[in-house]
């Protein structure tokens, strides 16, 4: 496994105990309503699946996640750990993005799909991207601000076949309280063969659960990014 060291120190971030159960009802909910989504969907829900009202599943075992941690060599975000254990994997996120993975599927993108590494860094050397671009979330982020050294690190815990849109937790931007890095990276080509729209959050999954369903991320036009200063 290669080294995860996290990089520079990520803003100050609070977390607080997410209230999954409730959410993911919420969520549930308005995903099985046929007016507002499940029309998006290329096949109706599973009968079981609206019996329950429940696009998830039972918790992950204390031993699954522990399972998962060795495996990874890692200890898992808080909130992501917090969401295994309401719910071992979801249906849909996004039209984009059809299933969460369960504890026992998850694994760093290295591993399950490098092809989308390839396919995100277009064979490109990184960019260099300073901490003051880097470190800026919400809507004045630049979807262009990626690091992308940091993707064969990243653990991936989505997956939709055929689409490579993808929830990606990272390891190399840690905070305080031990969350990762979130990105949501999205399929659609931009300005240059290559360069894809990402959005990225402090909190693990929150870019999920604080809005759902998402919208993709916005354009990446790479000539909006700010260039380096001359370092001579």
């Amino acid at each position: 496994m290669p080294d995860r060291q996290s990089d520079a120190p990520a803003p100050e971030y609070r977390s607080a105990t997410h209230p999954w159960r409730d959410l993911l009802w919420r969520w549930s909910e308005e995903w099985l309503d046929p007016v507002l989504h499940e029309q998006e969907r290329h096949q109706p829900f599973p009968d079981e699946v609206r019996a329950a009202r429940w696009l998830g599943s039972a918790g992950a075992t204390p031993e699954e996640l522990a399972a998962l941690e060795a495996r990874l060599g890692a200890v898992l975000p808080p909130s992501y750990r917090e969401f295994l254990q309401t719910s071992d994997g979801w249906l849909d996120t996004t039209t984009s993005v059809r299933r969460l993975l369960p504890a026992r599927e998850t694994g760093w993108l290295n591993d399950l799909d490098p092809e989308l590494i390839d396919l995100s860094s277009g064979g490109r050397e990184p960019d260099d991207v300073p901490d003051e671009h880097y470190f800026v979330y919400g809507d004045d982020q630049d979807p262009c601000a990626i690091r992308t050294e940091y993707l064969t690190d990243m653990l991936k815990i989505s997956h939709t076949p055929e689409a490579p849109d993808v929830y990606l937790l990272n390891p190399r931007i840690v905070t305080p309280d031990g969350e990762w890095e979130a990105w949501y990276l999205g399929s659609l080509v931009w300005i240059m063969p290559g360069s894809r729209g990402l959005a990225r959050t402090l909190a693990a999954l929150s870019s999920v659960a604080m809005a759902p369903p998402c919208l993709p991320p916005p354009p990446c036009d790479r000539t909006h990014q700010t260039p380096l200063p001359d370092p001579a």
